[in-house]
């Protein structure tokens, strides 16, 4: 195993596991054929949101108002509105206050729990400026596994000229991963609140951050290659076509190319979608459904709210990880574990937080999970958040230029503004909603304990219990304005390691169940940071829909049953509740 260190102030990896193809000169392929189809970025149309059409990219590039140091907004929000009404539960002051993170104290120099240090603190980034977008023309992401050979050679040449510029640079790919790991392993405090730590993920600053991220490294591609039309592919996870590791990311002559990844899950492995850090050993067309289920329940059943899509509220003064979003915990959390290497001793790359963005398939990963975005607003016809804490929380970022910005959520909601947009695909995964193992089957009636005899407890074997409904057989137009909620509460975990539990109801022989059963209502699934440290989190499951497909929407109360997988965790409570719909 080879090993190389930098300084740890400006590097990310030290030390790490280096490929010894990462060392070599950058080659292309020249083998003719490469995909058998191919895209082009495709231009949309021309929008010019300044009359000085011809000097867009000059404003893209520098586009700085107001410098000033980071300050906490000076006006008290309350919680009210839509997330006022739709916290499940979440604890959080009456005044609140939008989450920026305070970028004058990073926290470096810590350690994974096996001893591996993390060093993950970017450049200085105390000068900033405010940043606005403004597109002159929109062009179209593609899936990575149709795009041209010409196309991979550019974007090949992108990250080979980003792994080369100085550890100075913040363009420098290592850094930009360092980027990831300051926001997403908990580097920077909350500004203004010094004892809370700021915490991207499990919450509902999980979509605009990742969005905002890929779209600067996008930007600064573009630079490097002096190409304005070039845009990130995104791994097409989704569909059938794209369910194996994009060819591009698997040649090895590639700067694409990382050596850090399971080695069982390389083409022509199908991803498992629902994946809990062992391979199920099914075969390609039953693992294919199965994905297509799994598409169903995070986009469809467990998507029917903001809250449910985007992740419960993180409030200035907030304690992080209040409750991830359908996608971020499946597929997300497990397509990140299915491409780690389960050999190193954290499964880096891809599979722990803080070295993920190190591997370039992050970036393509990350673009189709944005892309579930675009599919929820348009072609789901489902609505953004509106509250303004939400809408005014803010990150800082580097542009192009290498010069430090601060975004906020509200400017990462129209993707015309950014300059880009995704094609609008077939998505087979529409026709795929899990039926019922068996319909009307009340086992409430069976001596189960209700939730309150057995919680909280310490999850180490699968347990059992019935929840009962605050109300039954609600009418058309109740549940057209509430959507019904199973919401699992007071997780506590590490966050060091990855924890897995897997909840059903209305089943009593859950190894006959899969992601194409109604009774499977999915996994808590977390993925596991650089660093330990205890966590009280939630998860929450829509089952207005379950119920109806098992016959159970006049019961009483329903039989919940969660089955750990993986990590020590402990469940403290459960309730059953609903939550508006815009």
């Amino acid at each position: 195993m080879a090993f190389f260190s930098l300084p740890s102030s400006t590097h990310p990896i030290h030390p790490a596991q280096v490929c010894s193809s990462s060392l070599k000169p950058l080659i292309y392929s020249s083998s003719p054929g490469f995909f058998s189809h191919a895209f082009r970025p495709t231009r949309v149309t021309n929008h010019k949101t300044h009359a000085e059409a011809s000097t867009c990219k000059a404003q893209n590039a520098d586009h700085h108002q107001n410098p000033r140091q980071f300050e906490r907004r000076d006006v008290l929000l309350g919680l009210g509105g839509l997330y006022g009404a739709t916290t499940l539960g979440t604890k959080q002051s009456s005044l609140a206050l939008p989450v920026s993170p305070d970028i004058s104290n990073c926290t470096d120099a810590r350690e994974t729990p096996n001893g591996i240090p993390i060093n993950c603190c970017p450049p200085s980034a105390a000068s900033y400026s405010d940043y606005t977008p403004s597109a002159c023309e929109v062009y179209t992401r593609m899936p990575a596994h149709t795009v041209s050979h010409d196309y991979v050679k550019k974007y090949s040449s992108a990250i080979a000229k980003m792994k080369n510029l100085s550890l100075s640079d913040p363009r420098n790919f290592y850094q930009q991963a360092n980027i990831h790991c300051v926001y997403c392993d908990e580097g920077y405090s909350q500004s203004g609140f010094p004892d809370k730590k700021l915490d991207v993920h499990s919450s509902w600053l999980f979509f605009p951050w990742h969005r905002w991220f890929l779209y600067f490294f996008e930007r600064i591609c573009k630079n490097l290659l002096d190409d304005d039309t070039f845009t990130l592919p995104f791994w097409q996870w989704d569909d059938s076509s794209g369910m194996q590791i994009p060819p591009m990311f698997n040649d090895s002559k590639l700067s694409l190319y990382n050596c850090i990844r399971n080695p069982k899950h390389l083409p022509p492995k199908v991803v498992d979608l629902a994946y809990k850090g062992t391979d199920s050993g099914i075969d390609p067309k039953t693992q294919i459904q199965y994905n297509c289920c799994t598409m169903y329940t995070q986009m469809i059943t467990h998507s029917s709210a903001p809250p449910l899509f985007f992740g419960l509220p993180l409030l200035g003064g907030g304690d992080p990880d209040p409750g991830a979003g359908s996608i971020e915990t499946e597929p997300h959390n497990n397509v990140h574990e299915w491409v780690g290497d389960p050999s190193e001793p954290n499964n880096e790359d891809m599979g722990v937080l803080y070295s993920a963005a190190r591997d370039p398939i992050f970036y393509a990963h990350h673009a189709n999970v944005d892309r579930m975005w675009y599919i929820y607003n348009n072609v789901l016809k489902r609505k953004n958040i509106e509250h303004p804490d939400w809408l005014n929380s803010s990150f800082v970022f580097f542009n192009e230029a290498a010069r430090p910005v601060r975004v906020t959520v509200k400017d990462s909601t129209n993707l015309a503004k950014l300059g880009y947009t995704y094609p609008d695909l077939p998505l087979s995964w529409l026709d795929c909603k899990p039926k019922a193992r068996r319909k009307g089957l009340n086992l409430t009636k069976v001596s189960a304990p209700k939730a309150s005899e057995v919680l909280p407890i310490k999850l180490e074997k699968p347990i059992s219990f019935v929840v009962e409904r605050p109300k039954k057989s609600r009418s058309g137009q109740e549940k057209a304005e509430a959507e019904e909620v199973l919401k699992i509460k007071g997780i506590e975990f590490d966050k060091g390691e990855t924890v897995v539990f897997d909840v059903f109801v209305n089943e009593d022989d859950t190894s006959k169940c899969n992601p194409c059963k109604a009774e499977s209502l999915g996994s808590f699934h977390t993925l596991a940071h650089g660093h330990g440290k205890k966590c009280t989190t939630s998860r929450s499951f829509a089952i207005s829909e379950v119920l109806e497909e098992l016959g159970a929407d006049d019961f009483d109360s329903i039989l919940v049953i969660l089955v750990p997988r993986s990590g020590v965790v402990t469940i403290g409570g459960v309730e059953i509740t609903f939550v508006p719909k815009p």
